[in-house]
């Protein structure tokens, strides 16, 4: 039997935005312990992770902050990969949660005690028990490798764009770029910039719309310091801005069409070459996928040593890659921007419920809960920017901070009552079929839409939230035992 490292009434698996958020709420009440274990030397969540050259958010700083912690001091209307680390880290610091922070302690395998009512959750550094778990490991944590022949050939250099390799050199080298998503859009610029020769392998081409970047003043972040107010309006501001865009997603033609045009007007005032512009035109509803910003991608795809390959890839050879049209390209550096395994979560493999059950298995046919949050038969158990938790348009740290309210009133009800508690079966199907139901006629499920939002053999889309900001927040926001069936320990002894 492993060593008992902590034991807690609370554990939170992750240490990005989610753990960090619900810890320092959990810090700031002081009624019950917990801990936090993470997998790396160090906080701060895909943030930590995702060091490729031009890392950036692409929601407002001033939105995609805790609202417990505003700052005064952003660089920019979005902000950095290094500052919002920084912010991550001080807010570990100030809160007071690194004395609770296991460091270097990778969930291996998390088991519910039937007999001791407890999770027994097995890391790296040993065993951590409590009588809640909660998984804040979110969408954005494990690399999505392609499924590419040969891959494993290739003699170059090769990385993630979320495992960034800063001891290659750049300069000069033929590089090949996987992906046209978030990361790429922000990676290719930077690397045009080096490279003798760039090619970006374009699967499906994004929609591209302006980013309205710019650095904050002096002037502005000494008066967001001096008046805190000002600060609070700003975010109010974008809230409601983020708010205003989705409609969008429910395919309302004049929204649709306003965006459309600004997609369109940007791409054609940036690329003139027709061959090109019409290679970079998407072919899918607008918000199927993620409506990328940027200023700079398509200018640095009309650079004379940077090539787009639409034909898609055949094979990987030891000198690089081979299309579909034939077409052999020699590489010296591939770099993968394919994003994240954000349907099948890697964790939900090593948490075994009642009955040993696995919750891979239960979310066999894509992810199911109560309020986002719970599962039926897995007790105490509530995971944060799981299923049903992500954004088309808004701040998924609106999200978070509404799930962390929500599990410490759950915390305090389990406390209370000595309870163990998790959601009747029925109450987890009626709320998936509401959001089965809310999904219908979004663009999400548009004809043609193929996403990471959509689970691959249901269909189902699983990994969004398919309503407003403010709704998931009035429905989901406060903890309510009413759909939970309650065990008091007492009764098992």
């Amino acid at each position: 039997m492993s060593t008992i490292v902590s034991d807690t009434d609370v554990l939170i698996v992750g240490t990005g935005f989610s753990g960090l958020g619900l810890g320092s709420l959990l810090a700031r009440q002081g009624q019950h312990s917990f801990a936090l274990v993470e997998r790396a030397s160090s906080v701060g969540g895909t943030w930590r992770d995702n060091t490729y050259p031009g890392a950036a958010c692409d929601i407002p700083s001033h939105l995609y902050s805790f609202s417990f912690r505003p700052s005064a001091t952003w660089s920019h209307v979005y902000g950095r990969q290094p500052e919002i680390r920084d912010y991550l880290e001080r807010t570990a610091v100030e809160e007071g949660l690194l004395p609770h922070t296991f460091l270097d302690a990778e969930m291996l395998a998390a088991d519910w005690d039937e007999q001791a009512q407890r999770w027994n959750v097995r890391t790296t550094r040993g065993l951590h028990v409590a009588r809640t778990l909660v998984t804040a490991c979110g969408h954005l944590s494990d690399p999505s490798i392609p499924d590419i022949e040969d891959l494993d050939t290739f003699t170059g250099e090769i990385f993630h764009s979320a495992r960034w390799n800063h001891d290659v050199d750049l300069v000069g080298k033929r590089i090949g770029v996987l992906g046209t998503g978030a990361s790429a859009i922000q990676i290719v610029p930077e690397l045009a910039a080096v490279a003798g020769s760039l090619t970006v392998f374009q699967r499906s081409a994004p929609y591209v719309v302006p980013r309205k970047d710019r650095s904050y003043s002096d002037a502005e972040k000494g008066m967001f310091s001096r008046v805190p107010e000002t600060a609070r309006m700003l975010r109010e501001k974008l809230f409601w801005d983020s708010e205003a865009r989705f409609p969008q997603r429910l395919g309302v033609p004049v929204f649709l069409e306003q965006m459309k045009k600004l997609a369109r007007d940007h791409l054609e005032a940036q690329v003139a070459d027709p061959d090109l512009r019409e290679r970079l035109r998407p072919r899918y509803e607008l918000g199927c996928k993620r409506i990328l910003l940027s200023n700079d991608y398509y200018p640095a795809l009309t650079r004379p040593h940077v090539q787009l390959e639409t034909a898609g890839i055949e094979k990987m050879t030891g000198r690089g890659i081979v299309t579909r049209d034939g077409s052999s390209i020699d590489l010296d550096v591939l770099v993968v921007a394919t994003g994240f395994e954000a349907v099948d979560l890697p964790f939900a493999h090593r948490v075994r419920g009642r009955d040993a059950r696995l919750l891979s298995d239960h979310w066999a046919e894509g992810g199911r809960t109560l309020a986002s949050t719970s599962v039926t038969g897995f007790p105490n158990l509530f995971v944060m920017q799981g299923p049903s938790t992500g954004l088309g348009a808004g701040s998924i740290v609106y999200i978070i901070e509404s799930q962390a309210k929500y599990i410490s009133q759950a915390v305090d009800f389990i406390a209370d009552r000595g309870a163990v508690i998790e959601p009747t079966a029925a109450a987890e199907d009626a709320y998936v079929a509401d959001l089965d139901e809310r999904s219908q006629g979004t663009v999400w499920l548009s004809e043609g839409c193929r996403s990471w939002y959509r689970h691959p053999t249901s269909g189902r889309l699983s990994a969004l939230w398919p309503d407003y900001m403010r709704r998931y927040r009035e429905e989901n926001g406060s903890f309510d035992p009413e759909p939970y069936e309650v065990l008091g320990l007492s009764a098992t002894g």
